[in-house]
């Protein structure tokens, strides 16, 4: 197919900030996980597609199946409210993580994550 661009699972994204592999990078709509270190202005592979084990707030409760919310600021998962900036519903948990559990596996659903407006 001549007009086929990139797969779509992994996107070239230059960044905005400082990124360590296995880091989150959103922007937009955008959020995905980072393949490679890059610092802000690079373009570096992001991950868009899958499921990733991220950090979370060790103290949330979280189901299997249920949306999941970006704490842009504390870079972890939340179940509170989002504060403006935050990345809501950009993919579910596929494991529940109770109280005291420091990290959660989620899939991320490309493009339906929508940062919290002012």
């Amino acid at each position: 197919m001549k007009n086929a661009h990139q797969d779509g699972r992994v996107l070239n994204v230059t960044l905005t900030a400082d990124v360590a592999s296995g880091g989150a990078v959103s922007q937009g709509r955008l959020f995905g996980i980072a393949v490679t270190n890059g610092k802000s202005g690079d373009t570096i592979a992001v991950m868009v597609e899958g499921v990733f084990r991220l950090p979370k707030l060790s103290t949330a409760v979280i189901a299997a199946g249920a949306a999941v919310t970006w704490d842009v600021s504390a870079s972890q998962i939340i179940v509170a409210s989002a504060a403006t900036g935050d990345i809501e519903n950009f993919g579910y948990c596929t494991e529940a993580a109770g109280n005291g559990k420091t990290e959660v596996a989620v899939r991320l659903c490309p493009g339906l994550g929508i940062p919290k407006a002012a």
